[in-house]
């Protein structure tokens, strides 16, 4: 990867946190706090939240009649994603210790708390759950195979997907046999065993342990 691309990918870095730092000055004109799982609202807040609250009997009565019917093919999709929520447990605890790089925290991605809100009723309030369960997954379930691509197979595609991880853009590039060769690859190895190290710092370092 050369200096340009290098100086880009940083500038991208800088100013993703950049702008999560400014999103979060903007959050906190809302005035409320995060106490472990809890999030607690000024008392005037809370009963402003609560007097904007649609009762359920309205609230169905104004849903329109798709999204009612599509409820319980939404909901039936809790099954596969169960499944997937175990499935992605057993394979990380099982393959990740035996490539001893570290395990993705499950609590990172699945964050619950909308139904905090007092100004959701009780079926806005499990919905927002579902919704938070299911996605929060999903970025799980994608966090999980970017380690996995990473450590197998870190190269770039010929044609370029809708959307990539993260640590897609560290990758070796398409049809560059020597950036790919069995140095560079255990190195991509050892930075995910050092942890959430950008790649692209470690290339250029000879690969300490070969195991």
């Amino acid at each position: 990867m050369n200096d340009r691309i290098l100086k880009l990918a940083n500038q991208i870095d800088s100013l993703k946190q950049e702008l999560q730092e400014a999103l979060q000055e903007q959050e906190q004109q809302i005035r409320y706090r995060v106490k472990g799982t809890r999030v607690e609202f000024e008392e005037k807040l809370r009963l402003a939240h609560r007097q904007l609250k649609i009762g359920i009997l309205p609230w169905l009565k104004s849903s329109q009649r798709r999204n009612v019917l599509s409820a319980p093919i939404i909901y039936s999709m809790i099954v596969p994603a169960l499944l997937l929520d175990l499935a992605l447990t057993f394979y990380q605890h099982s393959c990740f210790r035996l490539y001893r790089i570290p395990r993705v925290k499950r609590a990172d991605y699945l964050v619950i708390d909308r139904y905090q809100l007092g100004y959701l009723n009780l079926i806005q309030k499990i919905n927002c759950c579902y919704c938070a369960y299911v996605n929060g997954l999903i970025h799980y379930a994608r966090e999980i195979a970017a380690r996995t691509e990473q450590y197998w197979c870190p190269i770039k595609h010929a044609r370029k997907p809708a959307t990539t991880h993260a640590r897609y853009l560290y990758f070796a590039p398409y049809g560059d046999a020597e950036a790919f060769g069995r140095d560079k690859q255990e190195a991509y190895r050892q930075a995910m065993r050092k942890g959430d190290i950008p790649v692209i710092d470690l290339l250029a370092e000879e690969p300490a342990d070969r195991g």
